[in-house]
Parts: C-alpha cells; sequence; structure tokens
C-alpha cells in the first residue's frame, strides 16, 4: 500500500525542495563565473609568429696536434737531423782536414752542444735544452769513434768498446750531475744505458767464455736490479728495469742452455752457481718489491716464482750430472718440494713467500706431466685387448698394456713422482680453501700410483688384475664414505673400465672379473645408485656377452642371454630408493637393449623374438604411471618384432605388415573420440586408415589381378560409407579418394580404348569449351563488380 500525505504536507515538502534547487542553481552559476574569469586572465595565443634569431657563429675547429706536441716533433726531427748531420761529417768529410783539424771541429762542435742547455734552461726552453743536450751526447759517441779510427786503430774494437762506453757512462753521469744542467732529464738515463757494455765486451776481450759473457750478463743485470730499487727518478728506473729484465733474460737463457748441455759435475756446478746468482737477483727484488705498495706485489710474486724456479733448475741440473738419467726428474721434484720450507720463514714477506709456494707448484706439476704418459699407457693400453680377445694371457703386467704401444723411458721413477706429490697434498695444503681440491688429488695420485705399479715392476698379469681390482673397490668405498664422492667414483669408473678391457686376454679372467665388478658396484648402489647401479648394469651386459661366447653360443642366442639385464633394469627402476637413479638404470637398460637387437640382426626369428620380448619389457615398465608414455615403445615394438616374423615366413603381402597397424590405431582413435567428441577424425582415424589403404593401394596399382583391387575397393566403400553415415571428415575422403583411383585403375584399359576411338578433334574441342566456361565465370564476375560499384557510387 501506498502512503500518501495530507495535501498541507505535501505542499511544505515541495517548497522545500524548490527551495533546495534554487540554492543549488546559484551556487553553480557563481562558480561558473570564477571559471571563466580565471580563463580570460590566463589565455595566451597557441600561434606565435617566428622571431628573427641572430646566425650562429660557427664552432672553430678542434686542433688535432697539441702546441706541446708540435714543439717535441720538432725538437726531436731537429736533434735527429743534427745528429745524422755529424754522422755524415765524420764519415764522409774526416778525410779532407788535417789531425788539427778533426780534433778542433768535433771538439768545438761538442763542447758547443753540450754547453748550448745552460742558457737555454736559465731562459726556460727546457725541450730544446734536451734536444740539444741529446745531440751533444751523440757528438761524444762519434768522437769516440773518430779517435779510435785516427789514434788507436790498431786497437781490438771489444777492449776499446768497454773502455769508451766505461768513460761514456762516467762522463755522462757527471755531466747529468752538474748544478746547471741538472734539470736534464736525458743524461744520467743515457749514461746508464751506456753502462750496460762495459763488462760484457771487458768479458769478450778477455776471452771469457760462455761462463764469463753469461756471468757478466747476470752482473750488470744486478747492477740495474740495484739501480731500479734505489733510484728516484722514474726515467732510471725504467730504464734500469728494461735493463734488468733484458739482461737478467739473456743470462738466464744462457745459464740454463750451460746447466743442460754440461758434460760433467765441474761445468753442472759453474752453470748452477750462475743459474743461483739469477736467483739471488730475483729473490732480492722480489723481496724489496715485497716491501712496497700493494701495487708491486703482483711483481715480486712473479720475481719470487722465477727466483725458486732458477734455484730447482740450478740444483737440478747438478744432480743431473751426477746420479743416473731415471732420477733427474725425482730430483728436481725433491728440490721442489723443499722450496715449501720458506713457508716456515717469517722473516720473508708475504708475496715472497707465495711466490715460491707457486715455484714449487710448478716444479710438481711439471713433474706430474712428466709422468702423464706412463699413467696414459697404463689406462688405455688394455683398450687394444678388444680386438685380440682370449688369445692368452700375457707373462706380466707390463706387456698387457703395452700390446699396441711403447713403453715410455725412465718410467719407473713414476710411482715414485706420484706418490711424493700426493705426500705434499696430503700433509702441506691446510688452507680451508684449498683443502678439498687437495684431498682430491692427493686421491687421484694415489690411485694413479697404485695402477702404474703393477707395469712398472713388472709384477704377473694376474696380480696386476688383483691391484686393480683393489684400487676400484678402494676408490668406491672412498666414493662411499667421503663427502667429495665426485673424484673416488669417477676414479672408479675408470679403473673398471680399463680393468674389463685388460681382463679379455684371458677367458677365466673376463668372467671373474666381470662377475666382481658387478657385485662391487652392485654393493656400492645403496649409497650411489644414480652412478653405480648403470655401471652394474653395463657390465652385466658384458658379462652375458662373454658368457654366451664362452658357452660357444651364436651372436643371436646370446642376444637371449643379454635381455635379462633390461629386465633386470625394468624390475629396479621403479623400486630404487632414490629417484635420480631411475632414469640412468633405465638409460644402461635400454642400451643393453639395442645391444641384444643387434647381436640377434643375423637371425630373423630370433630377432623377432628379441623385439617380442622387449617389447614385453617396456610394456611392464608403462604400466607405472609415471612411465604410461613408454607405451607407445612397447606398441612399436611388438609391431617390429611382427613385421621381422612376417618377413621371416617370407610373406610379401603389404596388408599384412598393415592391418597390425591399422586395427590397434583405429581401435586407440575410435576410444579417444568417444572419451572427446571434439576430437577431429583426422586425428582420431586417418592415421590407422591411410597406414593400410595408401600401401594397399600402390600394391593394386602393380597388381595384374582383379583380387586385391576388388577388396580394396570394397573396404574403401566400407570406409566412405561409415563416414557419410557418422559425418567424419577423415573417413569419407580418404575413403572416397581411394575408391575412385581404385575405380581409375580398372577402367584405365577401357579409357585408353575409349581414347583411341576418339576423333582427334574432340580434344582440341574439350578443351575449348572448358576455356569457353573460365572465360563466361570471369565475364559474370566482372559484371558483378561493375554493378557494386554503381550501387555504391549513388550511395549519399
Amino acid at each position: 500500500m501506498t502512503h500518501t500525505p495530507p495535501p498541507a504536507e505535501e505542499l511544505r515538502l515541495l517548497d522545500a525542495e524548490l527551495w533546495q534547487l534554487d540554492a543549488r542553481r546559484a551556487q553553480l552559476l557563481a562558480r561558473r563565473a570564477w571559471l571563466v574569469t580565471a580563463l580570460q586572465q590566463n589565455w595566451q595565443p597557441k600561434w606565435q609568429p617566428p622571431q628573427p634569431t641572430a646566425p650562429t657563429p660557427a664552432a672553430s675547429p678542434r686542433p688535432e696536434a697539441s702546441a706541446p706536441s708540435v714543439q717535441n716533433v720538432l725538437l726531436v726531427l731537429g736533434g735527429v737531423l743534427l745528429t745524422v748531420a755529424a754522422m755524415v761529417f765524420t764519415l764522409v768529410s774526416w778525410g779532407h782536414l788535417g789531425i788539427t783539424g778533426r780534433a778542433l771541429v768535433l771538439g768545438a762542435v761538442t763542447v758547443a752542444a753540450l754547453s748550448a742547455p745552460l742558457p737555454l734552461l736559465k731562459r726556460g726552453l727546457r725541450s730544446t735544452a734536451e734536444s740539444v743536450a741529446g745531440l751533444g751526447l751523440a757528438l761524444t759517441v762519434l768522437d769516440a769513434v773518430a779517435l779510435h779510427g785516427a789514434v788507436f786503430p790498431e786497437t781490438p774494437g771489444a777492449p776499446y768498446t768497454a773502455v769508451v762506453s766505461a768513460l761514456l757512462a762516467g762522463l755522462w753521469s757527471a755531466y747529468g750531475l752538474l748544478p746547471p744542467v741538472s734539470a736534464l732529464r736525458l743524461p744520467l738515463p743515457a749514461a746508464l744505458v751506456a753502462a750496460q757494455l762495459p763488462l760484457f765486451f771487458w768479458a769478450i776481450a778477455a776471452d771469457a767464455g760462455s761462463y764469463g759473457l753469461t756471468a757478466a750478463l747476470l752482473v750488470t743485470a744486478g747492477f740495474d736490479t740495484l739501480m731500479a730499487l734505489r733510484t728516484a727518478s722514474r726515467s732510471l728506473r725504467v730504464v734500469a728495469a728494461i735493463g734488468a729484465y733484458g739482461a737478467g733474460g739473456l743470462g738466464v737463457l744462457a745459464a740454463g742452455w750451460l746447466s743442460w748441455t754440461a758434460s760433467g759435475p765441474s761445468a753442472a756446478a759453474r752453470a748452477a752457481a750462475l743459474l743461483l746468482l739469477a736467483s739471488a737477483i730475483a729473490l732480492a727484488a722480489a723481496w724489496q718489491g715485497g716491501r712496497r705498495a700493494a701495487r708491486a706485489n703482483g711483481q715480486a710474486l712473479g720475481l719470487a716464482l722465477i727466483s725458486g724456479l732458477l734455484v730447482v733448475v740450478a740444483l737440478g741440473g747438478t744432480a743431473r750430472s751426477l746420479l743416473p738419467e731415471l732420477w733427474t726428474a725425482p730430483a728436481h721434484l725433491a728440490f721442489g718440494i723443499a722450496l715449501l720450507a720458506a713457508l716456515r720463514l717469517d722473516r720473508l714477506p708475504e708475496t715472497v713467500r707465495r711466490g715460491l709456494a707457486w715455484a714449487s707448484g710448478a716444479v710438481q706439476a711439471l713433474a706430474l706431466l712428466w709422468a702423464l704418459p706412463v699413467v696414459g699407457v697404463v689406462v688405455l693400453g688394455p683398450l687394444a685387448w678388444a680386438s685380440r680377445a682370449w688369445t692368452g694371457a700375457p707373462s706380466d703386467a707390463r706387456t698387457a698394456v703395452t700390446v699396441d704401444v711403447a713403453w715410455p723411458p725412465h718410467a719407473e721413477a713414476v710411482p715414485v713422482v706420484m706418490a711424493a706429490v700426493a705426500a705434499v697434498l696430503a700433509l702441506a695444503v691446510r688452507d680451508t680453501a684449498w683443502r678439498p681440491r687437495a684431498t682430491a688429488g692427493a686421491l687421484g695420485l694415489a690411485w694413479a700410483t697404485a695402477l702404474t705399479l703393477p707395469a712398472v715392476l713388472e709384477l704377473p698379469y694376474f696380480a696386476g688384475l688383483l691391484i686393480q681390482g683393489a684400487a676400484t673397490a678402494g676408490a668406491l668405498a672412498a666414493a662411499m664414505f667421503l663427502r667429495q664422492h665426485v673424484t673416488p667414483l669417477v676414479l672408479a669408473l675408470v679403473t673398471s673400465a680399463s680393468l674389463a678391457f685388460l681382463a679379455l686376454a684371458s677367458q677365466t679372467a673376463t668372467l671373474v672379473v666381470l662377475s666382481g665388478l658387478i657385485a662391487l658396484f652392485t654393493a656400492a648402489s645403496w649409497r650411489l645408485a644414480p652412478f653405480t647401479a648403470p655401471a652394474a648394469l653395463v657390465h652385466g651386459a658384458a658379462l652375458g656377452v662373454a658368457t654366451g661366447a664362452a658357452a660357444n653360443w651364436s651372436p643371436p642366442h646370446t642376444a637371449l642371454l643379454v635381455l635379462v639385464v633390461p629386465a633386470a633394469a625394468a624390475l629396479l627402476a621403479g623400486r630404487l630408493g632414490d629417484p635420480r637413479a631411475t632414469v640412468p638404470v633405465e638409460a644402461a637398460g635400454a642400451a643393453a637393449g639395442l645391444l641384444a637387437v643387434a647381436l640377434a640382426a643375423t637371425d630373423l626369428p630370433l630377432l623377432a623374438t628379441v623385439l617380442a620380448l622387449c617389447g614385453v619389457i617396456t610394456a611392464g615398465t608403462a604400466i607405472r604411471t609415471d612411465r604410461r608414455p613408454v607405451g607407445y615403445a612397447a606398441v612399436a615394438l611388438f609391431l617390429a618384432a611382427a613385421w621381422v616374423r612376417l618377413a621371416a615366413w617370407e610373406v610379401d603381402t603389404p596388408e599384412a605388415y598393415t592391418l597390425p597397424v591399422t586395427i590397434p590405431a583405429l581401435l586407440v582413435g575410435a576410444l579417444r573420440y568417444r572419451r572427446d567428441p571434439r576430437t577431429s577424425s583426422w586425428t582420431a582415424y586417418a592415421p590407422g586408415l591411410a597406414a593400410t589403404l595408401v600401401p594397399s593401394l600402390f600394391a593394386a596399382w602393380a597388381d595384374p589381378h582383379w583380387t586385391r583391387p576388388l577388396l580394396l575397393g570394397l573396404a574403401a566403400l566400407v570406409v566412405t560409407l561409415a563416414g557419410a553415415r557418422h559425418h567424419l571428415q577423415a573417413p569419407l575422403l580418404l575413403g572416397g579418394a581411394v575408391l575412385l583411383l581404385d575405380a581409375l585403375h580398372e577402367l584405365a584399359p577401357y579409357l585408353v580404348q575409349v581414347t583411341d576411338a576418339l576423333p582427334r578433334w574432340v580434344p582440341p574441342a574439350l578443351v575449348g569449351l572448358l576455356l569457353l566456361a573460365l572465360g563466361a565465370t570471369y565475364e559474370h564476375r566482372l559484371r558483378d563488380a561493375r554493378r557494386m560499384r554503381h550501387f555504391l557510387t549513388n550511395l549519399h
């Protein structure tokens, strides 16, 4: 019910509403007036005429060379040209003057060139003074050359060069230290360059031989090192460093060559003394550099490394001259390990100690590199038994690993070298960051030592097998109980493979070794299943092949024995506690299955059996919920087994091969279409239908009889009617196409007869009619297009 107020009350309500509307209207009108006023005050025209702008002055081109650079280039060129002119005058025009004139001219020019920097420095022309001073220094060299040709022509070149270079070094040093010209930077570095020659040429003059020349180079390098460490001038330090590295490098190379070619202990000792001198120079430089700023630490580390290596080469060269050649590498290794004693000397800077430690590590690495060929022969040599299986056990372990390769010389010291380095890694490395790596390295070297001992000591063949088996078991035990199990696990796998090939020399050894390896890896699978379980399966497959060969079975019959491995893999894959082991175990089983198929490939009936058994194993795997897609592989294996069996029965009817594919495919397609009606008929039925219809159609076209075309036509008719009945596109089109092509095949002879019976004008007439029909269709479409254009034009 609706409540209606009295007329007086309703009138009062209406008056109140009208009053509120009038008040709101007045408020909105006032706001509108304010907004209009604000907009009129802030309004500016959007377009303004362009204002003329003054032209921007072009930027001045940037000079490509600065004024100081131009100045220096000009001064250098001027000095060089003056020096060349002085050389030409000395060498060409010298003969036109007498002895007095020669002395006066060269002396005057030299004195003038050396004196000219004084006023130039007072006027602030330092660069010009440097160029003129350089000319004066070059003139002093020319004076010495001219003096030798004029006054001392009979003096040999080596002693004269030694004396003159020493005098020039002293003269240039004195000239550079004079207070008026001490601001010049060229004289003192030039004096240092001249100081590189006196000792070397004095050794040549004194006929000091190779050792004297090398000593002169090393002493010169020591002098340069002292200058580089003590001088405060940067230019002097650079020149001294270049001289130290240059002379020192040549001296070290010469001393190393003398040590390598030493004919006896005396010569080796003298070469070692030279190398120790070079090492002392490098160590002193590293010691001083290690006390400086952090930027010199890298250089000090390198010098300490070089110093340690030189000590090892010196002492090792002396030991090589005293010991048999067999112990050359162990001797060098012993001296390299002795360098680690420097780590306990607290007086040495930290950088020097690290450099000596790196030198010790480099020596140990070189010793291991020397031992590597023996390890390679022991590990890879047994691969040659794959082509000589069961030809007889060799006499000893060395003969067993050198079937196709030569035994490296002086290999008897290899186990000593590897054991020593393993002991250093296990005992000397205490740093927490490097300790795991050192432990892994020590374990690997201990493994290599155990592996090479039988061949080095020429132990009996079966003793070598026993030692390698023990090494495999030890590596597996270490992998099971150590935190870092990757390295021992890899070593165990490598050793087991090498041992399996080594055991191929004897039938008994092969069966026993493979059985033992299976037991070892199976026992280790409770901790390392992702790695050891596949290895056990691989060895199991090898044992199956070996067992079949020992029983004189043919390869196809041996394949049945190998199938035990895929069956075991299928059973274990779903029952292992570690899910990471599932895929590796299944992969190993699949590889064994492929091996079985390859073994049975020469016998079709047995191949069909093997494929069927593989299908059974795969179908059993597909029962697991996480391996449903494997069912497709099982179907493929069953199908392949059926085809191989048909081929073994010499069945050449294609339908016998295609129908086993079509029937399951159609059943699967029907099931899928029933579950999901939105599935396309091409997806559900086309693969199955095409698997039989297409090969049968090709066979029918090549078949001269009428049976296959008739049966194919009936089948295609049934498929077509089924497609039409259920409104399915794929059966309708595929069946209709096959039916049409089959009918054309049957009518082909009659069509040929009709074609021969037709007059020759019929084909051109038919082509003409076709062209007329196409033309009429084209004209009709053009007319429709014109009508549509006219209609659109008349629209408003």
